[in-house]
């Protein structure tokens, strides 16, 4: 009798969606994106030198790398809904540190920033292989990258900018986003839906996914994608700006052209939609050929400085490219039972990028100058290219058609 007066969206779950993953995704990005510029500064400012700053960031990679590896073992104690919750409220504290400022509170700061985006990733992740069927998962990729849009172009201006204003404010706003993250899970989860559901069986020892995955070529091509693909990103995002220093440009050049790279989600509609008149491959491959390719001519180009960082600012569209398509094939390509742990292999590409991106430049800056990296990170990415020849020419399709566009029935 007393359920006569429960609203139905109380009593009735909201059904997942493609939109609703777009919805958490860009909140998330709000999060992040206002503290990607901020934080290197704050770091900075609180060791004093490049180096220990350096080191700040390999030790936090490794603890990250362990994270998100621990996350599906964490999950035979806790069910999935605590531990994304408890990666949004580790993030808002983490914020919070953050905005306290000193030394041991930013380094803190750090390491719990990092620790729950990888926590949060993994989870998001699998709940979207859960929820989100096959063909949808490229309609997914691309709202998670359009609605992260907004918060990944003008956080990292906005960050800096408000940084200058009122040092605490956007940690702050970081606190709050991840905050709002966590009230939109909770109502997504009301009901008794399948939005949220304790995983059927104990998950094993993490150790134990390594073999399997390895088992897995098509697995182990789709990690490496994402990976290369990463790396890519890192050296746009970190060497660029000291690149143009080194030359003589302005200071904010990388941070105009980040925020401008970051304008192009908004075009990922459009960049899906080319991707399903043709193929999953063929979207991989472009993205990878002509990516490399402006990578190498930056490098060539070293000694005229505006031409390199044309090359550098177009190669950066097609990162974008790579950014819809480039996960795809690991996706695709995960089987049901193992969709948990697999994620977590999935989410290990950050830290992996994030390890090996510097550890790899600062031996070719031994004995090269900047370009040398550029026209590593080319080779990288032409290999991938090479390696895509691979991928199944009808990836992706459902009975001889491309994956539904965008107008189609969100599934759920």
């Amino acid at each position: 009798m007393h359920l006569r007066s429960v609203p139905d969206w109380l009593r009735h779950p909201p059904t997942p969606s493609v939109r609703g993953f777009g919805l958490l995704a860009g909140i998330e990005a709000i999060a992040r994106g206002i503290l990607i510029s901020v934080m290197p500064l704050e770091i900075y400012r609180a060791l004093g030198a490049a180096a220990r700053v350096s080191e700040m960031y390999f030790l936090v990679g490794l603890l990250s790398l362990g994270t998100g590896l621990m996350v599906p073992y964490a999950t035979r104690f806790v069910p999935r809904r605590w531990v994304y919750a408890g990666g949004c409220a580790m993030f808002a504290v983490g914020a919070a540190l953050g905005a306290a400022g000193g030394a041991v509170a930013m380094m803190a700061a750090l390491a719990m920033v990092t620790a729950a985006t990888v926590t949060i990733f993994v989870c998001f992740n699998a709940y979207v292989l859960d929820h989100i069927a096959k063909a949808d998962l490229g309609r997914c990729e691309t709202s998670r990258m359009f609605f992260g849009a907004l918060g990944w172009t003008a956080g990292p201006w906005l960050g800096v900018t408000l940084l200058d204003l009122w040092r605490p404010l956007p940690f702050i706003i970081a606190t709050f986003a991840a905050l709002t993250m966590l009230g939109l899970f909770v109502w997504q989860r009301l009901g008794n839906g399948r939005l949220i559901t304790r995983a059927r069986g104990p998950a094993p020892n993490p150790l134990a996914w390594l073999p399997r995955f390895a088992a897995q070529p098509r697995l182990v091509a789709g990690w490496v994608f994402a990976v290369i693909r990463s790396c890519g990103w890192w050296v746009y995002v970190v060497y660029l700006p000291i690149f143009a220093v080194e030359r003589g440009l302005s200071e904010a050049l990388g941070g105009m052209l980040l925020s401008a790279s970051n304008g192009m989600l908004f075009a990922t509609p459009l960049m899906l939609a080319w991707m399903q008149r043709r193929s999953i491959r063929q979207a991989v491959r472009t993205g990878f050929t002509a990516a490399g390719l402006l990578f190498v001519i930056a490098a060539v180009l070293g000694g005229w400085p505006w031409a390199a960082v044309a090359a550098l600012a177009l190669a950066s569209v097609f990162l974008v490219l790579l950014d819809i398509s480039a996960g795809l094939p690991f996706l695709l390509a995960v089987k049901p039972s193992e969709r948990t742990e697999m994620s977590a292999i999935y989410a290990s590409l950050r830290d992996v990028s994030g390890i090996v991106t510097p550890g790899v430049a600062w031996l070719v800056l031994l004995a090269a100058p900047l370009s040398g990296v550029f026209a590593l990170t080319g080779a990288g990415l032409l290999g991938c290219a090479h390696l895509a020849r691979r991928l199944h020419p009808r990836l992706g399709t459902v009975h001889r058609r491309e994956i539904p566009l965008s107008h189609a029935p969100e599934s759920g």
